[in-house]
């Protein structure tokens, strides 16, 4: 797999809490000339980013994040901002605690309703594997999928762990046809990305993979 098809899987990312605009701007400019998947920033500077790139980038945002835990009517809310402000794609946290507290209904009917608010944008939902056991991942591939959203994603990138090989194998298997998988957090080497990849995963989440090819291009 060479680095141009590795990436166009790549959500080039910036949410630290502390994200300028002049480090979101490098962020889009790096996603225009590595032609990246999109480039997935805080919601405040969504607006600005997708005026500034003008259709060149996908421009991803994310929801109720990093805990999950916003009310349904919060992540709704968010979402529809969020597409009004030009936004492509949108990540949602699951409510972490109802799944742990199996209502399960309840977590399905909030990624339907904020998969409802996207208006046919992709929808990645964001299930925390590091904080699940392993039935808890198989129940959200279910969920996921009779939900209708297009993708299961692995992290944040803001808790105890990011992927791991396992987890996107295991996500693959369970869930249902037309769901993809994004693998998120931790992905520090083109090696790791690789293997995400050839294990299945569609996307990737990660902020390291163009660092890693910027400082390849500034060695030659």
């Amino acid at each position: 797999m060479n680095i141009t098809e590795i990436l166009k899987t790549v959500d080039h990312t910036l949410l630290t809490q502390t994200a300028t605009w002049e480090e979101i701007q490098k962020i889009l400019d790096e996603g225009i000339k590595y032609h990246t998947a999109s480039a997935c920033i805080p919601a405040a500077y969504v607006k600005q980013a997708a005026e500034y790139v003008k259709g060149k980038l996908p421009i991803c945002t994310v929801i109720g994040f990093p805990n999950g835990y916003s009310a349904t009517a919060v992540k709704v809310f968010e979402t529809k901002d969020a597409i009004a402000n030009g936004a492509d794609e949108i990540d949602m946290v699951i409510n972490l605690g109802w799944l742990k507290d199996r209502k399960y209904q309840e977590v399905e009917e909030e990624i339907r309703l904020v998969h409802e608010a996207c208006g046919g944008k992709i929808l990645k939902v964001i299930i925390e594997t590091c904080l699940l056991t392993r039935e808890e991942k198989i129940k959200m591939c279910e969920i996921v999928t009779k939900a209708g959203a297009e993708y299961i994603k692995t992290s944040t990138g803001f808790s105890s762990s990011g992927a791991v090989f396992e987890d996107v194998e295991l996500m693959k298997k369970h869930i249902g046809k037309g769901v993809k998988v994004k693998a998120a957090g931790g992905i520090a080497s083109l090696e790791d990305a690789e293997r995400f990849l050839c294990l299945g995963a569609d996307r990737l989440g990660t902020s390291r993979i163009v660092k890693l090819i910027e400082g390849k291009e500034n060695d030659q």
